[in-house]
């Protein structure tokens, strides 16, 4: 584990994202058998660009074992939260289970389980599942994505229902393909009726696997306050990933 954080501190690129800590000791958390490293900075940073802060009151593990990232404002700054996982999972599934209705986040709050490689080749090697409604309160609440998501059958949006406090979302990267889901409760293998959303993104961009590991962050589009200048807290019971 403490190799694999240093070559995460090491990396000067960012996804979306940035240094992960400016720290000689990053935080490092455990969730669902893995280690995970809590991202910080001093300064605004990607996404966003934001403030991401390792304070326990933006993230934490309960005694459930379950994973709380919150948005609070603190001596008037928004701080935002995020985790890298130390592991470099490659081609499989990757699915992360909810313990909270994110249907109804504010306009300007962004939900992403994604892969990133600090690398550049083949677009940071990102695989997005996104939860925001990008500032347009009509628009759809959740999307599927393949960067760059300007290019053409890279990007898949769609309408998560409100109301579904415990809901899956997985996706399965394959050569040459990406498989999206969502889905009610917490199930691996959904019933046809319980799939809200499923999309296979098949394009030239998707990338070989590489270097890349799975994050989970909640942070403020272009680094705006919530529209109701309240905080934020999502709840994610487990993340799993099962190797091809």
């Amino acid at each position: 584990m403490k190799r694999n954080v240093a070559l995460l501190l090491a990396a000067a690129m960012f996804s979306g994202c940035t240094t992960v800590s400016h720290s000689a000791s990053p935080r490092v958390i455990q969730f669902s058998g893995f280690d995970w490293v809590v991202k910080n900075y001093s300064g605004q940073v990607g996404p966003g660009p934001n403030y991401f802060s390792d304070d326990s009151r933006n993230v934490w593990i309960d005694s459930l074992g379950r994973l709380h990232l919150k948005i609070e404002k603190r001596k008037g700054k928004w701080y935002c939260g995020e985790v890298v996982c130390t592991q470099s999972l490659g081609l499989g599934t990757y699915r992360f289970y909810f313990d909270s209705d994110v249907a109804g986040l504010d306009p300007n709050v962004v939900l992403g389980l994604f892969t990133w490689s600090n690398t550049p080749d083949y677009n940071n090697r990102e695989i997005d599942i996104e939860f925001s409604r990008w500032g347009d309160r009509n628009g759809p609440n959740a999307q599927f994505v393949v960067q760059p998501y300007t290019f053409p059958n890279n990007l898949w949006t769609y309408f998560l229902p409100a109301g579904l406090t415990q809901t899956t979302h997985s996706f399965t990267w394959a050569p040459g393909a990406v498989l999206f889901r969502s889905a009610v409760g917490h199930q691996a293998n959904p019933s046809a009726n319980d799939v809200i959303a499923e999309h296979e993104i098949d394009s030239p961009d998707v990338p070989p696997a590489g270097d890349e590991t799975p994050r989970i962050n909640l942070w403020l589009r272009q680094g705006l306050q919530p529209t109701n200048r309240r905080s934020v807290e999502v709840v994610i019971t487990a993340f799993e990933f099962e190797p091809l």
